[in-house]
């Protein structure tokens, strides 16, 4: 029997029974197996997949959408992967193509590496900001920022879903809603028994990422940072908003280095809705 060509091989859903095909993917690149974050995505969102027929898969991405469940407000897209036996053949443009056909009128957001992005242009995404990846371990020091922060409970999850909205611009209570199992830690941000900002810390092979990262200004953003590198031994890294460039700079003199840059792109809307002031950091840049 022939072997069939790539262009030939059908595009499947993906199921959280494909994680580790996923993390062989992840692994087959460079990229860390990431099995944790798989299963969260592969869960919440909706994975696109390629199989190989010689086992494994050809090509993968995941597509969260926001907003309500039949007409999605965003769709953010991420884990684009080609294993290295396939790249070059025009696997990735056809499961783009074919992923942002089936959005259909709902605008896309991704964050692009630089190896990626003349494909997304081509494609037509725009881009409309960056953000900066650092990583490193968090040194206490300095003015303590004086904003109290609390583990988040379950009776912080309705104030938690209430803010995320009016700063993220839509509904993400299927992917918050998975916080408290995905985390390790969940913390809150409190001013007269008002929440101003939360966000979560999660492992990720021998880090731990945060993310998201809600606040209402920089020194609640900074709080709740160093309340949650308290809690840890890891290294710690996050995407911010390269926006929020005293952010940056403050996490960079408590030890943590700037390790790469990613396009912010749009596909269908000229800029992401929601209030950047507040967005510091996303759950993941594949999840928005």
């Amino acid at each position: 029997m022939s072997t069939p060509s790539l262009s030939d091989l059908p595009i499947r859903r993906l199921t959280r029974g494909d994680v580790s095909a996923c993390a062989d993917l992840s692994e087959d690149r460079g990229w860390p197996r990431e099995e944790h974050k798989w299963s969260l995505l592969l869960s919440a969102g909706t994975g696109y997949g390629i199989d190989d027929p010689d086992g494994g898969l050809v090509s993968a991405c995941v597509v969260t959408s926001y907003g309500p469940g039949e007409r999605p407000e965003l769709g953010a897209i991420g884990m684009v992967l080609v294993a290295g036996r396939h790249a070059r053949q025009g696997v990735g443009r056809r499961l783009m193509s074919y992923v942002v056909e089936q959005a259909g009128t709902t605008p896309l957001t991704l964050h692009a590496t630089p190896y990626g992005q003349p494909l997304y242009e081509e494609l037509g995404f725009k881009v409309t900001g960056r953000a900066e990846m650092v990583r490193g371990r968090f040194t206490p020091g300095g003015s303590v920022p004086g904003i109290a922060t609390r583990p988040a409970t379950a009776e912080d999850l309705s104030a938690i879903l209430r803010l995320d909205a009016e700063v993220f611009g839509s509904d993400r209570t299927h992917v918050l809603t998975r916080l408290p199992a995905f985390s390790d830690q969940l913390r809150v941000a409190e001013e007269d028994g008002r929440l101003i900002g939360y966000a979560a810390l999660w492992p990720n092979m021998d880090t731990h990422v945060v993310g998201p990262l809600i606040a209402r200004d920089t020194e609640t953003a900074k709080a709740l940072v160093t309340s949650l590198a308290a809690g840890t031994d890891r290294p710690l890294r996050t995407d911010i908003d390269v926006r929020h460039d005293e952010l940056l700079a403050w996490l960079k003199e408590r030890g943590l280095e700037g390790v790469a840059f990613n396009a912010v792109m749009n596909h269908g809307a000229p800029d992401l809705p929601g209030d950047w002031t507040r967005r510091f950091a996303p759950l993941t840049v594949a999840a928005g």
